[in-house]
Formats: structure tokens, sequence, C-alpha cells
């Protein structure tokens, strides 16, 4: 279940799908048709219909960002992708192997983020 690791999902045609889906109910399809017709579960169509009744198109909008917020910046992200191709010895490590310990000690001396 869920989204397989590396794969983005498609977020505007997930939302072209749930307002095709709005346009579908509003014309009083019924929500097995409609699941049908843009080819998801009723039970999804159901959870818009429901949010379409409560706060119209604007609640199937994109969805928000999923998951925990990210705790660093682009520009940290860009500094750390750097100085991991710097290599360990660059940073006092005695081998040319990251771990996750030593990333995560890099991620720490470099942003102050555990």
């Amino acid at each position: 279940m869920g989204n397989p690791a590396g794969v983005r999902r498609d977020l505007a045609g997930l939302e072209a799908r749930r307002m095709a889906a709005a346009r579908l109910l509003r014309q009083g399809v019924s929500q097995s048709r409609v699941a049908r017709a843009v080819d998801v579960h009723r039970q999804s169509v159901s959870r818009w219909a429901r949010e379409l009744e409560q706060s119209g198109v604007r609640g199937l909008r994109q969805a928000k960002r999923s998951g925990r917020p990210p705790k660093l910046s682009p520009a940290q992200l860009r500094d750390l992708e750097c100085a991991l191709k710097r290599g360990p010895e660059a940073f006092g490590f005695a081998s040319g192997l990251w771990t996750a310990s030593r990333v995560r000690d890099l991620i720490e001396y470099r942003t102050g983020v555990r």
C-alpha cells in the first residue's frame, strides 16, 4: 500500500481526476458510475462527494503535501549533497565509507538539525 519509494505522484493528474468526478457528481451521476468513469474506488468518490458538499470544489483542489514537513531547507540539502560528494575522509573519518551514523553526524554538524 502507499507510494513506492522514489515514485512521485502526479498531483496535477490526481486533481484533474477529482475535478472530473466533481463534475459528474454535480450532474447527478451515481457514485458507483463516477468511480468507474474516473477509475478509482467508490470509497474515494464517497469521500470526494462529502468534501464537495461541505467545501465545494475548493475542497477538492490539489492535496496538501503529505508526510512530515522537511526539517532541512533546499539550500541545506544542496550543501549536504556537496559535502557527501567530498567523502568521509574530508570530515575526519578514517575510511571512505559513508554509514548512517556518519551521515547523521554530518547533518547535525553542518545544519544543527538532529
